[in-house]
């Protein structure tokens, strides 16, 4: 590279003697001279380059005005982006406007532009990388009374994740440009889905139209009361978003375009077998009961193995470790996300994880709200959909009609403040069949009337959702298989959602 292309003196500034942070200016200034000879140069880039990889503060702002540009359509060479460049005082420092002409002098970029790009990218981590251990350092030697050596690990473990994301702890900001792309795609994933789905879908379509899918960084409660189907539920999404993720792959969709991923499901009240049983029992048809107790003929017994071999390809992760702290789970959702690239985590259930452990003294609701905290922080740092169950409270029990509230999520008003979406599962005919009267009892008659009329059917009421309306989804309930799907067309007489 020429001699005459100079290090601006503000990047000399740096707390690093008696070594410089990682970078190569050289590097970086061939590499934008291939750009502006020939811009489809970063159209076949594999690296996810971006301005704030640039060492050189000038070069990340070249490098900023050429996307912007090229986002335009318009054509980047010297001459086009020299308007842009007159005030700028850094430049000037280099040599002004004419600097932007030197880049493009001798061409050398052009011969492995791939290859400095990724250069220049892998010196960006590295700098992280400096300085996340810096920070880390720095807070390891503060002895104080009131520091967390915990805290400080799952800061450090953050700084590391984003800094393997490609996105390290000091470009957390983004213009509004890109955070408008970013809405466009997702508007764009839902007009082409053909289902209306702009996230991950649910499998079932009533609940779709109704919320345009789960969606990244928002946090789901999903809430019942004992024996309302909240674990069915959860599994239910959590294969069929798998599933659907596995046959796009195989109609040629890429993972970027899918309305489905691959899924973490961290379970801390069932064995990561006897969800496998519940799923299994989804799919071949089969009772729990039945499996679980060998009760199946030998056709029956073909029908699982055909299952188990078509589930054994499923992306789904199940963590069935007990009595996790908010910042475990926080710990292997990130392993989870690195390793396989998840895109929905489950968790069952809020109640059951624990907080932090700093004091004895906390009490309870305190703990639950900062473990709601944790899982809406969790994701919005993965940028994932993350669906957390959760038990209500007895007062359900007390009132004629059983259906949830808001107020009555157990232990906390920061659950229903922290969610994105509140979902309740409700199903009356668990309750009418324990008022079930005698036999000979006169009344029995329009009890079984009733209970034809409602058994099977349930409500997932929608209590709340920052995207839309609320509402509810009736559904059908298959307890033999623990299956949820869509109710069919005109199915007991009713809507299938308002």
């Amino acid at each position: 590279m020429a001699d005459n292309i100079l290090l601006h003196p503000a990047a000399h500034n740096h707390d690093e003697a008696p070594r410089q942070l990682p970078a190569n200016i050289d590097a970086e200034a061939a590499f934008l001279g291939a750009v502006l000879i020939d811009n489809r140069v970063i159209e076949e880039l594999n690296t996810p380059l971006a301005p704030a990889h640039f060492f050189e503060p000038v070069h990340a702002r070249i490098f900023e005005r050429v996307l912007q540009l090229l986002d335009r359509k318009a054509v980047v060479t010297p001459v086009t982006l020299k308007p842009y460049f007159e005030a700028d005082e850094a430049l000037r420092e280099l040599g002004g406007p004419a600097y932007l002409a030197r880049l493009t002098a001798d061409g050398q970029g052009l011969l492995a532009p791939r290859v400095l790009a990724a250069q220049i990218y892998d010196l960006a981590l590295l700098r992280e990388l400096v300085s996340v251990g810096r920070n880390l350092v720095t807070s390891a030697m503060d002895t104080s009374e009131s520091v967390e050596p915990m805290e400080q690990i799952e800061a450090a473990e953050a700084a590391l994740y984003q800094v393997a994301e490609g996105a390290g702890p000091g470009n957390e900001a983004q213009s509004f440009r890109d955070a408008t792309k970013v809405a466009i795609t997702a508007i764009e994933k839902a007009f082409n889905s053909g289902g209306h789905v702009s996230g991950k879908t649910t499998g079932l379509s009533g609940l779709n139209a109704r919320i345009g899918g789960l969606h990244d960084s928002d946090l789901v409660i999903l809430a019942g009361r004992p024996g309302m189907g909240k674990t069915a539920l959860a599994t239910n999404i959590a294969y069929n978003t798998a599933d659907r993720y596995m046959r796009d792959l195989a109609d040629g969709i890429a993972p970027e375009k899918s309305v489905g991923a691959p899924v973490a499901f961290f379970s801390l009240e069932m064995s990561a077998d006897q969800l496998a049983t519940r799923i299994l029992a989804e799919q071949s048809g089969l009772s729990s009961e039945s499996l679980r107790m060998g009760k199946i003929s030998r056709e029956d017994f073909q029908r699982l193995s055909f299952a188990s071999q078509r589930l054994a390809q499923l992306p789904l992760y199940i963590d069935d470790t007990p009595a996790l702290t908010i910042a475990a789970l926080r710990t292997r959702a990130r392993r989870l996300k690195r390793r396989h690239n998840i895109g929905v985590i489950v968790v069952d259930y809020l109640q059951l994880l624990q907080g932090s452990g700093r004091g004895q003294n906390d009490n309870r609701v305190n703990e639950i709200s900062e473990i709601s905290r944790g899982l809406k922080s969790l994701a919005k740092e993965l940028s994932v959909p993350v669906v957390a169950l959760s038990q209500l409270s007895r007062a359900v029990e007390a009132r004629e009609d059983k259906r949830p509230l808001l107020s009555d999520l157990r232990e906390s008003g920061s659950i229903e403040q922290d969610a994105d979406m509140v979902w309740f599962v409700f199903r009356e005919d668990y309750y009418l069949k324990t008022r079930e009267p005698d036999m000979n009892d006169a009344k029995h008659g329009n009890w079984q009337e009733e209970m034809e009329r409602v058994y099977g059917l349930a409500e997932l009421i929608i209590a709340k959702q920052r995207h839309g309306a609320t509402g509810k989804v009736r559904l059908r309930f298959e307890a033999k298989i623990t299956k949820f799907s869509d109710l069919a067309e005109g199915d007991a007489g009713d809507d299938r959602w308002d």
